[in-house]
């Protein structure tokens, strides 16, 4: 069964957002498929990571409603929230990593906070998420000895410590290089094939988005609202507006200018 006709692991309607008076986005809808990749996409102060937040429940919308499975989420008591949430997985863009706890005490943190498992389970379980981001020997490095790969894969060894089955990922490769960026980029599908995860992903990374996104929506700046829907090779190919143009095709046109500018200084 295709990611399009699995069915709709979260649904979100006509979503409003906003800090105090002043809205960030507003009209947001859109279904994410069980098993797909999903991005959220769109340039700097559009309002992704705001959308994140209300997503993994740290603001409320205005108006509209967030389903996870057919499940409001912001319509549930505050205890069920909580219930709802151990199914999440969050990586957020620095790793999120605590600095005075090694890789191994960070990855165990959710397990000793939500679950009554023995240590030696625990420590079983934290091997087994490190060994799945190839982390294994790293165990007891503290965060600021690694690299930023390496941070990355410690905090989503730690989104997977409960076994979630939604996985929210900001800007997953965000001030990487590009090998260690597309290493990460296929650790992100071997999790989605290998454990049936279904994962929204906020990024502006386009070499990121065209190679591993099945879907998404792209949110504009200037009109606080979505203006496109589809996966980002259909937006690179066939979107007419001329923001997302822009976006999906500004790596060629940096190209471009910059080999016009190596010509006129030669």
């Amino acid at each position: 069964m295709t990611a399009q006709t699995q069915p709709v692991r979260l649904e979100v309607s006509d979503l409003t957002l906003a800090y105090g008076p002043t809205v960030i986005q507003r009209n947001v809808s859109f279904n994410v498929a069980r098993g797909s990749i999903f991005a959220v996409m769109g340039g700097s102060g559009c309002g992704k990571s705001t959308l994140l937040k209300s997503l993994i429940g740290l603001l409320p919308p205005v108006t509209g409603t967030v389903q996870f499975a057919g499940e409001s989420y912001w319509g549930a008591s505050a205890e069920r929230r909580v219930e709802i949430g151990r199914g999440f997985g969050v990586l957020f863009q620095n790793g999120g990593l605590w600095s005075s706890l090694s890789v191994s005490e960070n990855v165990a943190l959710p397990l000793r906070m939500f679950t009554r498992l023995d240590e030696a389970s625990i420590n079983m379980l934290v091997r087994l998420k490190l060994a799945l981001v190839g982390l294994g020997p790293a165990a007891d490095v503290m965060p600021a000895e690694l690299s930023g790969g390496m941070r990355k894969r410690a905090g989503l060894a730690r989104a997977l410590a409960l076994d979630p089955d939604i996985l929210f990922f900001d800007e997953p490769s965000g001030g990487l290089d590009p090998i260690t960026s597309k290493r990460l980029d296929d650790l992100i599908l071997d999790l989605r094939d290998g454990l049936g995860a279904t994962i929204i992903l906020v990024s502006h990374e386009l070499p990121s988005l065209l190679s591993i996104a099945d879907a998404g929506i792209f949110l504009d700046a200037e009109t606080r609202q979505p203006v496109a829907h589809g996966s980002p090779r259909e937006l690179l190919e066939t979107c007419d507006h001329p923001t997302v143009r822009a976006f999906m095709n500004r790596e060629r046109m940096e190209t471009v200018k910059n080999a016009g500018g190596h010509r006129n200084g030669s």
